[in-house]
């Protein structure tokens, strides 16, 4: 059985720009970007701590970084505070044979 996946919010202050376009290449690969420093990620346990790992060795001491763990209730909600299309829905259908 798959292991559960769980939204996330991650939010970053890089000061070094080089640090800064190594990060977000790191991120792309793992959600969509939402803003210029936030992403949106779909992340079972494993993958957020490989990606936390991957990520401190990129920052240094002055950058900072925050994950945000969404609840369900959160993401249900999201489509309701904000413009049409602006958090496209995550969930992917299940097609049962």
């Amino acid at each position: 059985m798959a292991e559960a996946k769980n939204c996330y919010v991650i939010c970053y202050d890089i000061r070094c720009q080089k640090r800064w376009r190594k990060a977000y290449k790191l991120l792309k690969g793992y959600g969509d970007r939402v803003q210029y420093s936030i992403f949106r990620c779909c992340l079972n346990q494993r993958d957020r701590e490989k990606l936390r790992w991957e990520l401190e060795k990129i920052l240094a001491k002055e950058d900072s970084i925050l994950f945000v763990r969404l609840s369900d209730r959160c993401l249900q909600d999201i489509p309701k505070y904000n413009r049409p299309g602006t958090w496209e829905n995550t969930d992917k259908p299940f097609l049962i044979v």
